[in-house]
């Protein structure tokens, strides 16, 4: 390959350019982004809180960035991928002979309060910048729609900055469908003993207020005063522009196992991937931090032997900071749940999960040892 255009320039996309560059491609790389790369998760955490600025957010000092010897194009989408390449939203066309699709996913808005202004999404550093300056002018009532990670990080950021704040979740128990309902009613308590009003199993309605917002009403009836709202009601994939390259789109972008699109020369990772999961036999989007992290060496593989001689096999893991407690879980939830050390109460423990007696899950709140060990024996 001579040529190989990296499309997107977040973590996924910096990984896989660093990939090449490791693997030994030598030819032209060029790396097209809206924004230059930087760390996501502690925007809704230590980046709200004031513990860390903008520029603690880079991926990768200059000279790193320097050793990839790319050409960058920054500030810029891409609009469109056929024949000719890929073509920026400045008019620019980029051929290439391989490409590596990492645009990732921008977050799900809430139609009614598109025109109010105190309406917040959180999903790039712009969206953290608006954000901390609303909460800096001091909101008395906040209010998060979405008790995922996201949503509750906000939460969690917002309380411990003195708001008064309020989490509305759609389904009865948080998390429920990633960690199980009963690690997911856990999860739920942190809010409470955290002095953070929660409510589940109730839709937003819809928003009260002319200009800006003053409240949510719930479908229930009900109706909250709110000075500010973080809407954490998930992502989506960001695919738009590949309408019409002939690859397979359906709530992101189709890949095998190796992460290797229907073209061999196209590969995608990160959020925007739906790959084949072999361990839960089907189509999955992995939209956490290492997911993006690990995919990109076996992308990058593949795409340079020209067809999957590799698989993408890590069972999932995340984290998520809440209220001054570390949360982790790796693996697959299933309903055969048992705490092996520690106790729920205290909020300091480690369950595993089984199916057939074999583990499939790890969760842990505040034990990071156990909880690392176990994961190995996934």
């Amino acid at each position: 390959m001579r040529t190989v255009a990296v499309v997107g320039t977040s973590l996924a996309g910096l990984r896989s350019a660093q990939e090449l560059r490791s693997r030994g491609y030598d030819g032209r790389l060029v790396l097209i982004g809206a924004e230059p790369p930087y760390d996501r998760p502690p925007l809704s955490k230590d980046f709200l809180l004031g513990k860390v600025s903008a520029d603690d957010l880079a991926l990768a000092d200059q000279d790193d960035l320097d050793a990839l010897d790319a050409e960058w194009h920054l500030g810029v989408r891409a609009e469109k991928l056929g024949a000719d390449g890929v073509t920026l939203d400045d008019g620019t066309t980029i051929a290439a002979d391989g490409y590596v699709i990492a645009t990732g996913a921008r977050a799900r808005t809430l139609g009614p309060a598109r025109n109010l202004k105190g309406v917040h999404t959180l999903r790039t550093l712009g969206d953290a910048v608006g954000l901390k300056r609303e909460l800096a002018a001091g909101p008395a009532s906040v209010v998060v729609i979405g008790a995922g990670f996201i949503g509750a990080e906000v939460a969690s950021a917002c309380r411990l900055l003195g708001h008064d704040v309020t989490v509305i979740e759609a389904m009865p128990v948080p998390l429920a469908p990633v960690v199980g309902a009963g690690m997911g009613a856990v999860c739920g308590e942190l809010h409470t003993e955290g002095d953070v009003r929660l409510i589940t199993g109730v839709a937003v309605a819809g928003f009260t207020g002319a200009d800006r917002v003053t409240g949510v009403r719930l479908a229930d009836g009900r109706e909250l005063t709110a000075d500010l709202v973080v809407a954490g009601v998930g992502a989506r994939p960001s695919t738009e522009w590949l309408t019409g390259s002939g690859l397979a789109v359906d709530d992101g972008v189709l890949v095998d196992s190796g992460c290797v699109t229907v073209n061999p020369r196209v590969i995608a990772v990160g959020d925007v991937a739906r790959y084949r999961c072999r361990l839960r036999g089907r189509r999955i989007r992995a939209e956490h931090w290492t997911a993006a992290n690990e995919q990109a060496g076996v992308a990058v593989e593949n795409l340079l032997a020209g067809s999957t001689v590799t698989h993408f096999a890590r069972h999932g893991y995340f984290w998520s900071d809440q209220y001054g407690r570390r949360i982790q879980f790796a693996g697959v939830a299933t309903d055969d749940v048992r705490v092996v050390e520690g106790d729920v109460v205290s909020k300091r423990f480690v369950a595993t999960y089984h199916r057939d007696d074999i583990l499939t899950g790890v969760f842990a709140i505040d034990s990071p040892r156990p909880f690392t060990k176990l994961r190995r024996a996934l």
